[in-house]
C-alpha cells in the first residue's frame, strides 16, 4: 500500500506586503496526511519594524502582541524543521513561501526546496466561474465552518480541512482530461463549432447594448425585467496619475506590489535588443528570479491561399 504524502499547509501574516521590507509577525502550520491533521506548530514572531496600520486592519495583530515573542533567529530553526522537506500547501503560496525563503535566505544564505502546491490555482482550475478565488470562497465551497478569519492558523485549519477535497475535484478533472485524448479531433471539431456560435452571440450582444446605449442617450429610463434584473446607464470616471507624486504614498502603505505591475515582457525586449549598453543588460538579467516556460493551446487559421486552392478543389 503506497504511503500517504504528508502535506505542510500553512499561512504567515506579515508587517506589511512587500517581501524585501517587511517581516514575519506570525506562522501556523498543520500536518496534513490524508484528511487528517496529524500536527501542528504557531508562534508570532517579534518583527523588531513597525506592523504596517493596513496590515492590523487585516489580521488585528498589534505591536504589542508581538513585543515578547521570539525573534526570527530563534524561531526559524522550528518553522524550518516543523516544515522538513514536505510539499507545501498555502492559499496563493507564493506569497508565504517567500517570505519563508527570504527569511532563510537571509539568515542561513539557503534556499526553501520544498515543492509548492497553491490551493487558490487549484481552485480556479476546478471551479473557474467563481467569482471570487479567495480562502473564504473556497472554504464555503467546500462546506467548511470558521469563526475567525487573517489569523495564521485558523487560516491554515480551515485550508486544511478543504484541500483534501479540492484535491480530489482537481485529480479527478485531470482524470476526465486524460480519457477525453483520444477524441481530441471531434473535440476540435465541437470546439470550433462552440467559438463559431460565441463569435455570433457576442455581435448580436454588442448590436444590442448599442440599441441600449442610442436609447438612453435619448432620455429612455431604467428598465425592469420580468425577472428582476435591471437595464441601467452609468459612468465610471477614470483619471491618470503622477507616479513620482504617490509614490511616497504607496511606499508608506506598502502597496508598490499591488499598484506597479512590472512589465516582464518589455524588460526581455530591453535585454534582447540593441538600443541598451551591456552593463545594462547584465544588471537587467541579475534581477531576474525564476524562470517560467507558458504553453497555450492556438488555433491557426488556414491561410488565404490554401483556402482558394480548396474552394477550386471543390468545384
Amino acid at each position: 500500500m503506497r504511503k500517504k504524502t504528508t502535506y505542510i499547509v500553512l499561512d504567515v501574516e506579515t508587517t506589511g506586503l512587500d517581501v524585501y521590507k517587511e517581516r514575519m509577525i506570525e506562522f501556523a502550520a498543520v500536518k496534513l496526511v490524508g484528511d487528517k491533521i496529524v500536527d501542528s506548530f504557531e508562534t508570532l514572531i517579534n518583527p523588531e519594524q513597525p506592523i504596517r496600520y493596513s496590515s492590523y486592519l487585516i489580521h488585528n495583530i498589534s505591536q504589542e502582541m508581538v513585543a515578547d515573542a521570539p525573534k526570527l533567529p530563534e524561531i526559524l530553526p522550528k518553522i524550518l524543521d516543523f516544515i522538513g522537506d514536505n510539499p507545501i500547501v498555502a492559499h496563493n503560496v507564493v506569497f508565504d513561501y517567500n517570505f519563508l525563503n527570504h527569511a532563510s535566505k537571509m539568515l542561513y544564505d539557503k534556499e526553501i526546496k520544498n515543492r509548492t502546491i497553491d490551493s487558490q490555482a487549484l481552485y480556479k482550475e476546478v471551479f473557474p466561474d467563481e467569482l471570487s478565488h479567495g480562502l473564504e470562497s473556497l472554504m464555503n465551497r467546500m462546506n467548511v465552518e470558521y469563526s475567525v478569519r487573517h489569523r495564521a492558523m485558523a487560516d491554515a485549519v480551515g485550508l486544511a480541512k478543504s484541500f483534501p477535497k479540492l484535491m480530489k475535484l482537481y485529480e479527478q478533472r485531470f482524470n476526465w482530461q486524460l480519457s477525453q485524448c483520444d477524441k481530441v479531433p471531434y473535440l476540435f471539431e465541437r470546439y470550433l463549432r462552440i467559438q463559431s456560435a460565441i463569435q455570433v452571440m457576442q455581435s448580436e450582444l454588442m448590436d444590442l447594448k448599442s440599441v441600449f446605449k442610442v436609447y438612453f442617450e435619448n432620455g429612455g429610463e431604467d428598465v425592469v425585467a420580468s425577472t428582476g434584473e435591471t437595464l441601467v446607464y452609468t459612468s465610471k470616471t477614470g483619471y491618470t496619475y503622477d507616479f513620482d507624486k504617490i509614490r511616497p504614498c504607496i511606499d508608506d502603505i506598502a502597496g508598490i506590489s499591488k499598484a506597479v505591475k512590472l512589465n516582464s515582457g518589455l524588460i526581455d525586449r530591453m535585454i534582447s535588443g540593441k538600443s541598451l549598453e551591456n552593463d545594462i543588460k547584465e544588471k537587467l538579467k541579475e534581477a531576474r528570479t525564476g524562470f517560467s516556460e507558458n504553453r497555450i493551446v492556438n488555433v491557426i487559421k488556414p491561410s488565404k491561399t490554401n483556402c482558394e486552392k480548396e474552394e477550386h478543389f471543390i468545384k
